[in-house]
């Protein structure tokens, strides 16, 4: 079921899909090559898509890795989903981001995800 007001739900410049999703560059990238990987379905919540949506989403990952591996030589990532206005989720449509890192994008990246809480973030 696609949203009119939903900006993921009006595809724009897919870099690669399945049947139950796709994979396109985020529009407001962290780093070079944040890529955003995408179900098909207008689902707000991660924990509400199928196991065929999931599998979808995991297959695609993989594939959105290999691509930037090529592209973008990367010295690792950061994955995540926002689940929730608390979240930081700020578009109602389930989305997973692939951000690639690299030596010295930040000062410490030590941590990782674990940033979304800045006080938290070293331990």
């Amino acid at each position: 079921m696609a949203n009119a007001a939903c900006p993921f739900c009006q595809q724009r410049k897919v870099l690669f899909e399945n049947e139950l999703a796709y994979v396109i560059p985020d529009a407001y990238p962290v780093n070079p090559g944040h890529l955003l990987i995408i179900p098909r379905s207008h689902i707000a919540d991660f924990f509400l898509i199928t196991e065929q949506e999931r599998a979808a989403l995991m297959t695609l990952l993989d594939q959105a890795k290999r691509y930037l591996d090529e592209k973008h030589a990367p010295a690792g990532y950061n994955i995540g989903i926002n689940v929730g206005e608390a979240a930081g989720q700020t578009i109602p449509h389930v989305h997973m981001h692939l951000i690639p890192r690299y030596p010295g994008d930040t000062e410490n990246p030590r941590g990782g995800v674990r940033g979304a809480i800045p006080e938290k973030q070293n331990y």
